[in-house]
């Protein structure tokens, strides 16, 4: 088996990582993908730099967990800021700025009104009778903050 790892050159790295990439077209969601690309650069470097087989294999190792880790923190830094920048399966910020109309009267302070079919705790500076229309104007935690509508 050493003979075998020992006679393993450039090549065998390069057809190594395009088998991986291939691999990876046949939908493994990019886990493929850094192990492919990690693959290429030890063939790239074997080209230029003798390594033993041991040097080669720590070396894929490596690259893949360098290549995926920093992979990783660009990708999760980039669904953060869409993430606040989204509102799709948001409700609260979806929320914002929809107009009501009240079913009942409630009183300044905190109260509870329906909004389609869920009732949501909500803050108004003033009392507010029924069939007056309201706009939720901000979303803190549950509570609505709501204002008459003008």
């Amino acid at each position: 088996m050493v003979e075998v790892l020992d006679n393993v050159n450039h090549w065998h790295w390069i057809a190594f990582g395009l088998a991986l990439l291939a691999a990876e077209l046949l939908g493994t969601a990019g886990y493929l993908l850094w192990l492919g690309i990690s693959a290429l650069i030890v063939g790239a470097l074997l080209t230029w730099l003798p390594m033993s087989w041991q040097l080669q294999w720590v070396s894929f190792g490596v690259f893949s967990l360098a290549t995926t880790w920093l992979w990783w923190r660009k990708q999760l830094k980039s669904d953060q800021q869409d993430d606040n920048q989204r509102d799709l399966n948001q409700k609260t910020k979806q929320l914002i700025g929809q107009t009501i109309v009240l079913e009942h009267d409630i009183p300044a302070g905190k109260s509870r009104i329906k909004l389609a079919d869920t009732t949501w705790s909500a803050y108004s500076e003033q009392a507010l009778s029924a069939e007056t229309v309201v706009k939720i104007v901000e979303i803190k935690g549950i509570v609505l903050f709501i204002e008459e509508k003008k």
